[in-house]
């Protein structure tokens, strides 16, 4: 099945200026285009958006996946991208629970504060 970039835009919940930029830059570079020039993608460009979206939702630079996706990136290359990205989520899921704690412990205070008025 093929898709529009609109069709995309709204399946993604990317804007369609993004969808140009990625492809523009490097980041999405396989888009095929019809005779009139209107891109064209199909599912396997979704699923390349969701993984994309997905590493930026995670602070991944654009440049950084720009060297992740071309084809000259090794795969231990991506590898360790992968495995950089990966430990720094780490950190980030263990900061959140710290900062859950925190959480937790001022609404235990405030609990007992107004068990106490």
């Amino acid at each position: 099945m093929s898709y529009t970039i609109g069709q995309v835009a709204e399946r993604t919940g990317l804007s369609i200026h993004t969808l140009r930029y990625y492809e523009k830059e490097g980041i999405l570079p396989s888009v095929m285009r019809s005779e009139s020039g209107m891109r064209s993608y199909v599912d396997k460009d979704l699923e390349a958006l969701e993984f994309i979206s997905c590493l930026r939702a995670l602070g991944m630079s654009i440049s950084d996946i720009k060297h992740f996706v071309q084809e000259s990136t090794s795969i231990d290359l991506r590898l360790g991208i992968l495995e950089r990205q990966n430990e720094n989520v780490t950190s980030q899921i263990n900061q959140l629970f710290a900062y859950q704690a925190m959480i937790h412990r001022k609404i235990d205070l405030y609990r007992n504060m107004r068990k106490e008025e």
